[in-house]
């Protein structure tokens, strides 16, 4: 007999969130600050490595920084159903999901850190060359992580219980792994003194990297995966596998709101700390205490948010949020100057923050189990990697619209790209009026008494 799933154990599992959230944290919302724009008196450090890659428009308003990061969203996405039909076919003695784990851990900390070291040479070509090909790598290292990793949410959620448990442990180590990301500057300016002004900076990134790395390896030793899952190798082939998932209406019309909603997100998330340091004229080392702030309020709100997912459903508490952010963008784009603003801003998100952290990856699981009690087969990690497929293609495309937005500096442009955000993250909202949860959930509880 398998070992029974606890709360214990899936609080285990969510150390790995923390851990992988916080590399991508440092490389989502301070790459962009510190490889463009331009410094001034009050944010010094802003733009600090831009000097060593092209900062011109290279085609129409197109940046190479947001070419780079756009195509690494896109390689990433794309890798995504190669890596989840290789983990749902593995035969690896200690499982489908766990070897995956204990080898990416290491890596992947170690490329996050190269990306802020490596492109600094004397020549400008050199180091564009090297800061898309690190790019690329540490995008494939996350991937590799990340689908496995995902994929367990579904089967370590065995229950309907467990799922939106380990969705709410899961979506908690998230946001305070992205919190302890926007500590960056913070912790450089502590090391300074030792390292001076670029040195401070990648010591910073080095020690982050660290302490994600021990957080990722944490689950990855503890967890014998076989121990707790009855799981059998897919027969289907990766295309084919994503095919059928795309085949999924209930999947689809998911999906269609998610994408839009990253999209939405991506550019509120890049242009954060311009919309604090640019038009609210905050200092970026106020960036943590705000997101600290943001955090705290959405944890709290974390309970009322599981105990009413089991109460009213999933599905319109999703659409609240969905509108909640809808809210907090058109603040950002009439927001003036002044702290206030920040922290009015940072109270607004949580609401939202809370939801849509939570409970996607909860639907995601409930359709790859449904998939499974119908078909025998089990693919949970095609179904999350083809959601991560989706949205990081959103995610691109933000990257290029932020990116190519806000190439003149300007506040007006700052302002412009949380107006599409406000704009895109409505619609996503109506789209998933269409999704049926009610549907789903009756159908696995009428096919688990069958069986």
């Amino acid at each position: 007999m398998k070992k029974p799933i606890t709360n214990k154990l899936l609080w285990i599992f969510a150390l790995g969130q923390f851990g992988w959230s916080l590399l991508s944290g440092v490389v989502s919302n301070w790459m962009v600050y510190y490889y463009t724009g331009t410094p001034d008196a009050q944010n010094p450090n802003t733009g600090l490595f831009a000097s060593g890659i092209t900062q011109e428009p290279i085609l129409f308003k197109l940046t190479l920084f947001g070419l780079v990061l756009a195509v690494g969203r896109i390689f990433d996405a794309v890798t995504d159903p190669l890596i989840a039909g290789w983990s749902d076919r593995c035969k690896n003695k200690h499982g489908r999901r766990v070897p995956f784990l204990r080898a990416l851990a290491i890596p992947f900390s170690v490329v996050m850190v190269c990306l802020f070291v490596l492109p600094q040479t004397g020549n400008i070509v050199v180091n564009d060359v090297l800061l898309f090909v690190l790019l690329m790598v540490f995008y494939l290292f996350m991937t590799m992580f990340c689908t496995p990793y995902n994929a367990l949410i579904a089967e370590l959620g065995d229950t309907q219980q467990h799922r939106i448990n380990v969705s709410t442990y899961i979506s908690l180590t998230f946001i305070v792994g992205q919190s302890i990301s926007f500590f960056l500057p913070n912790l450089a300016g502590m090391l300074e003194g030792f390292a001076g002004q670029k040195g401070s900076i990648r010591l910073a990134v080095g020690i982050m990297a660290a302490i994600a790395c021990v957080a990722m390896l944490i689950p990855a030793l503890y967890i014998k995966e076989r121990d707790y899952i009855d799981s059998k190798p897919s027969e289907t082939k990766p295309f084919a596998s994503l095919v059928k998932t795309f085949k999924n209406g209930q999947f689809r019309r998911f999906v269609y709101s998610d994408v839009i909603y990253f999209f939405a997100l991506t550019l509120f998330q890049t242009g954060l700390a311009f919309f604090e340091t640019k038009l609210m004229g905050i200092e970026d080392t106020w960036t943590f205490v705000l997101t600290a702030t943001m955090t705290a309020v959405s944890v709290m709100l974390y309970p009322l948010v599981n105990i009413l997912a089991k109460k009213i459903g999933k599905k319109k508490l999703i659409i609240t949020g969905f509108f909640g952010y809808c809210v907090v963008f058109l603040i950002t784009f009439l927001c003036g100057r002044g702290l206030h603003f920040g922290f009015i801003v940072a109270v607004a998100a949580a609401v939202p923050m809370a939801i849509l952290g939570i409970l996607p990856q909860a639907c995601v699981a409930d359709i790859a189990e449904l998939t499974r009690l119908e078909t025998g087969e089990d693919r949970s990690g095609m179904f999350f990697a083809a959601r991560t497929f989706a949205f990081k293609m959103g995610q691109a495309l933000a990257m290029v619209v932020f990116t190519s937005i806000t190439v003149s500096g300007t506040e007006a442009s700052y302002r412009t790209t949380a107006m599409v955000a406000f704009v895109t993250c409505l619609i996503g909202a109506l789209i998933f009026f269409a999704y049926n949860e009610k549907m789903i959930l009756g159908k696995i509880g009428a096919l688990k008494k069958e069986g």
